[in-house]
């Protein structure tokens, strides 16, 4: 049995508990300077944050917030910035959404069938990055960026009455045709008048195992985080470096295809203009928070959601909304500075134990060539 390293776990928690330390340090530093109580405003939100309905909430959103994490995460295994996924995600739903609306089948077929459409919009419009990437060599930054601005353009073009949307005139929202009833995710009831836990949180810890055997557990995985780390040494040792560039882009935009599955089969069972915006982004502060491990971006995914839960709070009690967004931005900036530091301290404690094995050795065999030397 491999022996727990309880230096590298301490050094792979500090990261993030010190980001966060930072961050709050940070924000109660800006209400300060604002004329605000900082540790009323901290309690108020933790106060309103573990209250029964607000967990009920956290759990939904960060079922969301974990599928986008996972999906930027496996793009950041090798050296991959997919900025897309929103993109990526919001015209899976589209597609999703029209195609459930447009069928009449059982639920055991249709869910299973959104969900393939899902992942296939998501896979194939990554898979443009991907694409010019590993042909034409253009940043997967830069693409994935215009092709964010493209898929809004789609959906605005498609998303209008008379073409695969229609007008409702009563609220005056345009919107796909609503997805039947056999259709809809199971959920968990979660007592009294609360709203019920999403079922779609079961597929999100599931695509987290998933996550977790493929890039750990498999010679795939080896492969992709191989060329992360160096592509010129992966391709030595035989790996077909552009497929996994592709295969990775692949993967990546196949579980952005899941980001909005929990709302449009949990919640609005539609897609409207209103749909949700931005979680992509969202995903790479979860991911680089999380250190793209799948038990890291869970609880990353769950202070998003409480601080986002905490926010709607301070609004009622005369804080800025705002200031959340400056502690969630400040986060993302404190996580990378503590990473590096971590970083570059677990390197010179790594260059120390290996130098001072390195000199017992020495004096070891220096010991033993004196016992061999002849009276």
């Amino acid at each position: 049995m491999k022996k727990l390293d309880k230096e590298r776990v301490l050094l792979a928690v500090a990261a993030p508990v010190l980001a966060l330390a930072a961050a709050f340090v940070v924000t109660a530093l800006v209400l300060l300077a604002t004329g605000k109580e900082p540790f009323n405003a901290f309690g108020i939100m933790f106060d309103y944050g573990v209250k029964a309905d607000s967990q009920v909430y956290i759990l939904n959103k960060a079922t969301t917030y974990y599928l986008a994490g996972l999906a930027v995460a496996i793009g950041f295994r090798m050296n991959l910035f997919n900025i897309g996924v929103d993109g990526q995600y919001r015209l899976a739903a589209f597609f999703a959404a029209v195609v459930g609306g447009a069928l009449k089948l059982p639920g055991l077929v249709q869910i299973p069938l959104i969900l393939l459409v899902g992942m296939g919009v998501g896979a194939m419009w990554a898979s443009i990055a991907g694409l010019l990437k590993v042909y034409r060599g253009v940043s997967e930054v830069i693409s994935t960026i215009m092709l964010n601005s493209l898929s809004s353009i789609v959906i605005s073009y498609l998303l209008v009455d008379g073409r695969l949307a229609d007008l409702d005139k009563q609220t005056n929202i345009v919107a796909t045709d609503p997805l039947p009833s056999s259709s809809h995710f199971f959920t968990f009831p979660a007592g009294g008048d609360l709203d019920p836990i999403w079922g779609f949180i079961v597929v999100a810890a599931l695509a987290g195992v998933g996550f977790w055997f493929l890039l750990g557990r498999t010679r795939f995985g080896f492969d992709l985080r191989a060329v992360g780390r160096s592509e010129s040494a992966a391709q030595a040792s035989g790996v077909n470096v552009k497929r996994m560039v592709l295969t990775s882009m692949l993967l990546s935009g196949a579980m952005a295809g899941l980001i909005g599955m929990p709302t449009l089969l949990n919640d609005t069972h539609q897609f409207t203009s209103d749909f949700p915006t931005g979680i992509g982004f969202t995903g790479i502060a979860i991911a680089l928070l999380g250190r793209n491990n799948p038990v890291g971006i869970g609880l990353a995914a769950v202070l998003w959601g409480f601080l986002e839960r905490g926010a709607n709070r301070l609004e009622f009690e005369g804080y800025d909304k705002e200031i959340v967004g400056v502690m969630q931005g400040v986060i993302v900036l404190c996580v990378v500075i503590a990473y590096e530091l971590v970083r570059r301290y677990g390197l010179k404690r790594q260059q120390q134990r290996v130098g001072a094995e390195l000199a017992a050795q020495a004096r070891a065999d220096k010991g033993t060539d004196k016992q061999e030397v002849p009276a």
